[in-house]
């Protein structure tokens, strides 16, 4: 017998018992559908996750710091020293980067000279600005909401959208964490005067106006230069929106070691950069860290443990999304598991329909049979009619789940429970297709023991029987 004769005779089967069809098609309906809305909710909350830690910053990238650069290295500029002992610091140079770009998988390295600045614009002043100055490759991977990156050599600044917040009235002292409103500073549009040498800032305010004991006032210290410098872009967010690059002002580096050239005498130390028994600054210019670029994020934990191997502190993206990972998992497996047991009462339902189809259709089994019907037409023919069910019910429970996902998404916001953004449930192509083939194996796998039972009928029992 030809599959299409097969296909029609099982189509009329069932047509011929609607209700009991129905009814077994709506727990195939309900089964897959809540698998699907589980499975669907882990992956959405799965990639939420993995979306939010890449917000944080670049996925393929390793963030090195020297293992001397929490006590060396000060914010406030000045001293500098070893660790503890007589090792010798392993700074990062840029003989170190050099080193870092011909480890297999390295895509690039931008070395990450951060400095503390104070800046004022109008009445309002910083004296809290973390200054960064990064390669090209590193601007390149900032978000931008207007502006630009600076060009190679240009000192110019790109703010985060969270830096302002920093900004107070110089007179009052007040800002926004104690007003509560954004200071009136505009970046893009007005002037940003900066000084670089803190040091001699601070200096210059705690000794103006002191008096010796002569009753005359004492020499104070000349306050440092301030510089104009443009800002050529600002990072895209808003007051609620923050990311890793939020609470920094980016420069390129070599625009930033020029200027450092000119705002600092030779043999001057610059304040945060670590400096001999003398006091006096080392030869070369020392990076609190170094960002390694890797060409995909399977080849991220391989350079890492190499970096490590080299003495170096490491840490990247990678660490957090690999729990994260664990514990999507997890969740995505115990949702799958409790959608599978719908399906696998579905299932029953379906051996069970199957079963009493047999029982009522013994006379016809065994006049097939005797007619010469293929044994195994006999069972393809229960095969398909349960298989016919489990695909009806999949592709109407797939579409189903489309509607619960798309109300799910509607009435459950993430972002005030959990801080995520986007939708919580996601049905990938794949899912709804996987869920239909799945649904059609549970149906053939349920039909298949009334099937192999219809094929060991005896035919003159089988034509006996009323």
């Amino acid at each position: 017998m030809r599959f299409p004769d097969l296909l029609i005779m099982s189509m009329n089967n069932l047509r011929r018992r609607k209700l009991r069809t129905v009814l077994t098609v709506l727990g195939v309906i309900i089964g897959t559908a809540a698998i699907v809305v589980m499975v669907s909710l882990g992956i959405g909350l799965n990639e939420m996750t993995m979306e939010q830690i890449a917000s944080w910053g670049s996925l393929t990238t390793i963030q090195v710091s020297s293992q001397n650069s929490g006590g060396s290295m000060q914010i406030m500029g000045g001293s500098s020293g070893q660790k503890n002992g007589d090792t010798e610091p392993n700074y990062i140079t840029d003989k170190v980067v050099d080193s870092f770009k011909k480890l297999p998988h390295v895509t690039g390295v931008s070395p990450v000279l951060t400095m503390n600045v104070v800046m004022r614009q109008g009445a309002y002043i910083s004296t809290f600005v973390q200054l960064k100055g990064v390669s090209q490759s590193y601007l390149e991977q900032l978000n931008l909401g207007e502006g630009r990156i600076p060009a190679s050599g240009e000192l110019g600044l790109v703010f985060g959208n969270g830096v302002i917040r920093d900004f107070a009235n110089a007179k009052t002292g007040k800002g926004y964490w104690d007003t509560g409103e954004m200071p009136d500073v505009d970046p893009m549009g007005k002037p940003m005067f900066v000084i670089f040498d803190v040091d001699a800032y601070y200096q210059s305010q705690g000794t103006a106006g002191s008096l010796g004991s002569s009753g005359q006032e004492t020499s104070t210290v000349k306050p440092p230069k301030k510089y104009m410098i443009e800002t050529t872009g600002m990072i895209a967010g808003g007051e609620d929106n923050w990311n890793n690059y939020s609470w920094y002002v980016f420069t390129d580096i070599d625009g930033l070691k020029d200027q450092l050239r000119k705002a600092f005498k030779r043999g001057t130390p610059i304040p945060g950069q670590p400096t001999n028994k003398k006091g006096k600054p080392l030869s070369e210019l020392v990076y609190d860290s170094a960002e390694v670029f890797v060409d995909d994020m399977d080849h991220v934990t391989e350079v890492q443990s190499q970096l490590a191997a080299m003495g170096y502190q490491v840490n990247s993206q990678m660490d957090f999304l690999e729990s994260s990972r664990q514990q999507s998992n997890m969740v995505q497996t115990v949702l799958g598991g409790i959608g599978a047991v719908s399906l696998f009462v579905a299932a029953i339902g379906i051996a069970n329909t199957m079963m009493m189809s047999i029982y009522e259709r013994t006379k016809e089994i065994g006049v097939m049979k005797v007619l010469g019907c293929d044994m195994g037409n006999i069972r393809n023919m229960f095969l398909i009619e349960s298989g016919f069910i489990g695909f009806m019910g999949g592709l109407i429970g797939v579409g189903l789940s489309y509607g619960v996902s798309a109300v799910v998404n509607r009435f459950v916001n993430m972002s005030q429970s959990m801080g995520l953004s986007g939708n919580l449930s996601r049905i990938p192509p794949w899912l709804s297709l996987a869920a239909i083939g799945f649904a059609v194996f549970v149906g053939m796998a349920a039909g298949f023991m009334p099937a192999v039972r219809a094929m060991k009928l005896s035919p003159l029992a089988a034509i006996r029987n009323e």
